[in-house]
């Protein structure tokens, strides 16, 4: 679940963990990664995002662990649901999803006193070619900006690497919203900028944190609902999102929310 730039209230210690530690985000971040993919498979034409939500939320109940989501900051629901335009923090309704729409799905739990967060952008029925590229290279971008992921590495080289990859597309990167440091606290220090940036910061050894792109086809300026929760783009164009959380370790990055 990402936050705005400016957000208050993010916890300015970075995570970084004993074995302990490391052993408790490997199962949170397990668990939330086995509840997207069930998330996943309930998407289809005729279903309500509040049906996701609810799924969701009796399977992360069922596992003894609590979604990080409901109630943080006075969000209502367990799960984040952000179809089309909404570029993230959409809030789970009644509106049925139809042939053609893509879906982000943001899950986050708390297990044994660690959150696990993930995301990925689901295709729902037949989806034009234009939204299935946005999707791919969305998740692209993701992968490329853990693959380069290690001890001493300057975290900007994530945005810069986001943003390489997007422009060859000429897909927008949405800039208000970052990743985030994720571990005992659900957000932490560092905030993870998805385009090019001169923030100072390294990776740690043994740290957690979240990698999240949202990339667009048209306008990369967010447009807040009277919820205060869900963005979507101004000029309502395809919005996609992907995100793991990683673990640094000497040898590169562990992605703790992969199935």
């Amino acid at each position: 679940m990402s936050i705005p730039r400016q957000r208050p209230g993010v916890n300015n210690a970075p995570e970084i963990h004993d074995g302990e530690g490391i052993e408790c985000m490997r199962a949170s971040g397990k668990l939330a990664a086995q509840v997207l993919k069930f998330a996943g498979t309930l998407v289809k034409p005729g279903i309500t995002t509040d049906e996701i939500d609810k799924a969701v939320h009796q399977m992360i109940i069922d596992n003894g662990a609590y979604p990080s989501p409901l109630g943080y900051c006075g969000y209502p629901k367990s799960v984040c649901t952000s179809v089309n335009e909404c570029i993230c923090h959409g809030i789970p309704d009644s509106r049925p999803l139809e042939d053609g729409d893509i879906i982000n799905i943001d899950v986050t739990v708390y297990l044994n006193g660690y959150h696990g967060d993930t995301s990925a952008t689901f295709l729902c029925g037949d989806v034009d070619d234009e939204a299935k590229k946005l999707v791919q290279v969305t998740k692209e971008c993701l992968d490329k900006a853990i693959s380069i992921c290690a001890p001493g590495v300057e975290i900007k080289r994530i945005g810069r690497t986001i943003q390489d990859h997007a422009d060859k597309y000429k897909f927008g990167v949405v800039r208000h919203f970052v990743g985030h440091g994720v571990g005992k606290v659900f957000h932490a220090e560092p905030v993870v900028l998805h385009f090019r940036n001169n923030e100072w910061g390294r990776m740690v050894l043994n740290q957690t944190f979240t990698i999240e792109p949202m990339l667009t086809l048209g306008s990369i300026n967010p447009v807040m609902w009277s919820d205060d929760w869900t963005a979507v783009t101004e000029d309502g164009s395809l919005s996609a999102q992907f995100e793991h959380t990683i673990l640094i370790t000497k040898d590169g990055p562990e992605i703790l929310t992969q199935c």
